[in-house]
């Protein structure tokens, strides 16, 4: 979850505004032109006294949509702490990774409830998570292949959650080339967590892969896609129908990601 995604989601909850915050280039342009260099700290500022401008402080819907992607980025975090603060958890060989992912994490987490608070807004508390999903991984603290699996289905969620707004950020080429650079990174993990698992950095066909809890697969129902823009690739290409499911990544709509979600929400 990150801002691209919550300016979508608050153009749902509001379809203009665009026009209260001016139009999409001028609201926007300075995220584009300064975003890729500027300090975390800024954004939550300049996002908060932008939407002051446009609603004031009454729009409980924007609080709303911020609230909720706060509380996925404090499963993200919390799964990630807690995995850290566990002795059998995560294999030495990858604990500094999972160190970095978690400070990735949490700057999210600083973040979003810093543009709450800018908003005149009360941050969500963090909620009870249950990472053994009601007893679906009971070892998910003490087996670092139990860790490494649900590390994999939690990354590979993000990836396509985040993938399935990019198409309504076509409007802007500041805002979606910022998208695409920061979607880069994100998928870059995925293909990390994949890879140490054993597994191809891309996913084949729908397969969760070897040794993903059979729960898990409603991350990858849908991948198995040979169909883009109306063209069947495999049939013009040659190539095999399962490289090409490889060879482009589907996108996740929110109700699938927000049901996944709960799954760990005790």
């Amino acid at each position: 979850m990150n801002i691209f995604k919550i300016i979508q989601d608050i153009e749902k909850v509001d379809g203009e505004v665009y026009d209260r915050l001016a139009s999409r280039r001028q609201a926007f342009s300075s995220f584009g032109s300064f975003g890729k260099k500027v300090a975390l700290a800024a954004v939550p500022i300049a996002m908060g006294s932008m939407f002051k401008k446009a609603y004031g402080q009454s729009s409980n819907g924007i609080a709303d949509v911020l609230n909720y992607a706060l509380t996925l980025e404090y499963l993200e975090a919390d799964f990630y702490m807690q995995g850290l603060a566990a002795s059998g958890a995560i294999a030495s060989e990858n604990r500094a990774f999972f160190e970095d992912v978690r400070d990735h994490e949490v700057a999210h987490v600083a973040f979003l409830k810093s543009a709450l608070t800018s908003l005149g807004a009360t941050p969500v508390d963090k909620p009870t998570f249950d990472f053994s999903a009601g007893g679906a991984f009971p070892d998910w603290n003490s087996n670092p292949q139990t860790y490494l699996a649900l590390s994999q289905a939690f990354e590979d969620t993000g990836v396509r959650a985040y993938k399935g707004q990019a198409a309504n950020l076509v409007g802007s080429n500041e805002v979606l080339t910022a998208a695409l650079q920061i979607h880069a990174v994100e998928a870059r993990h995925a293909a990390i967590v994949r890879r140490i698992r054993g597994l191809k950095g891309w996913i084949t066909n729908d397969e969760r892969g070897a040794g993903m809890p059979v729960p898990t697969q409603a991350v990858y129902d849908g991948e198995a896609e040979t169909m883009q823009a109306g063209i069947d690739v495999a049939a013009v290409s040659g190539v095999a129908a399962a490289s090409v499911t490889e060879a482009f990544d589907e996108p996740l709509s929110k109700e699938a990601v927000l049901n996944i979600a709960s799954l760990f929400i005790a």
